[in-house]
């Protein structure tokens, strides 16, 4: 199987892949920030542990986010 083909066939995937690399790290610290910043309304101060809390519930959620829009953009602009 040479590059072409492989690039033909797994075309798709690999762009998505790069996609939801390329933007689920400034995702995560802007949804992460959202939540600090509400938690911070509630709450005069925020814990070291409950920052880290937040931070796993913003890793959640900016993956699932990225890999779904990711997939959207990819399927609309290169099919």
């Amino acid at each position: 199987m040479d590059i072409k083909s492989f690039y033909i066939a797994f075309h798709d995937p690999i762009w998505v892949l790069i996609l939801t690399t390329g933007l689920f790290f400034p995702v995560r610290k802007m949804i992460w920030v959202l939540y600090v910043r509400k938690k911070q309304k509630s709450q005069k101060t925020v814990s070291d542990d409950e920052k880290k809390d937040l931070k796993k519930r913003a890793t959640f959620t900016s993956a699932l986010l990225c890999v779904v829009f990711s997939y959207l953009y990819v399927i609309q602009v290169f099919n």
